[in-house]
């Protein structure tokens, strides 16, 4: 009989705390969520876009493009993942998030710039037609749920001076970054592999 009281007591936490759980995620509606995540991803795009118009000398392009194959080289789908999230999740910290994002984003830019002063390929291509790609469609996805919750985070530390209740809807919320930017690298991959290898296409959204 005690053993059937006592499952009747797990139960009933269990209760509880789903229902505090949901009470956590739902903190925010949906609409406004879904505000506050296209917040994040314009603030992306316009740093993106605000690096890929930047004018760049001859000898600056050249120095960005060494830097940026440097970096690529020998990489692969787990060092594309890797890479992306390690960013994303440093995006998630308040206020310093958006700043770490807009100076990804605009860094970036200017990578796609530096390609397309050089590369007949890109010449007229515009900078955010390269985002609507699969993976890219993906990665901005992430960082603009990133950014979004860092701003989110900082008004609700400035607001209650604590962010502890909000806990739940942040591992959420990072947990499906990661699960997006996997899988946008396993796509990102297998498009380069498609189209020739890494130094043929390699034009993705990979975070400079």
């Amino acid at each position: 009989m005690n053993t059937i009281f006592n499952y009747i007591s797990i139960i009933d936490k269990l209760i509880i705390t789903m229902k505090i759980t949901l009470s956590f995620v739902l903190r925010f509606s949906i609409k406004y969520r879904l505000i506050y995540l296209a917040f994040g991803i314009a603030t992306f795009l316009i740093a993106y876009s605000a690096g890929a118009s930047i004018h760049m000398s001859i000898r600056e392009t050249n120095i960005l493009k060494q830097q940026f194959s440097e970096q690529i080289k020998d990489i692969n789908q787990f060092g594309i993942f890797i890479n992306n999230v390690k960013l994303a999740l440093g995006m998630f910290i308040p206020v310093l998030g958006i700043g770490l994002g807009i100076f990804s984003g605009f860094s970036t830019g200017m990578v796609f710039n530096a390609l397309a002063i050089t590369s007949p390929l890109l010449k007229n291509v515009p900078p955010l037609l390269i985002l609507i790609t699969p993976f890219g469609l993906l990665e901005i996805f992430a960082y603009g749920l990133a950014l979004s919750r860092s701003g989110i985070l900082f008004y609700q530390l400035i607001k209650k001076k604590s962010w502890k209740e909000y806990t739940i809807p942040l591992l959420i919320e990072s947990s499906i970054v990661i699960v997006v930017l996997l899988v946008g690298a396993i796509i990102e991959w297998q498009t380069i592999l498609r189209f020739g290898g890494l130094h043929s296409s390699r034009v993705g959204l990979y975070q400079y």
